[in-house]
């Protein structure tokens, strides 16, 4: 989820196109934890329906080069069946 983030400030069912086998319920768990832990900042704008988008925090960005990291690792791991 974090990862997504480095891309820019999504709104929720972006994020969970991105996510396809997550429910709404453990999405949301996710992101408000995230939110609490102060990686996430969700700003919800009035509207009919309101409009919710979530970004990364100066801490969520402090850990750029960790995520890019891990992603790099993880896909050159993926073994040859699944890629």
């Amino acid at each position: 989820m974090l990862f997504c983030l480095l891309q820019g400030t999504m709104r929720f069912n972006a994020i969970r196109k991105r996510f396809p086998n997550i429910t709404q319920r453990v999405l949301t768990a996710q992101l408000r934890e995230l939110e609490q832990d102060g990686f996430v900042l969700r700003a919800v704008y009035a509207g009919a329906p309101p409009k919710v988008e979530y970004s990364l925090t100066e801490r969520g960005w402090s850990l750029d080069s960790v995520i890019t990291t891990l992603k790099s690792w993880g896909d050159a791991h993926v073994p040859p069946s699944e890629k």
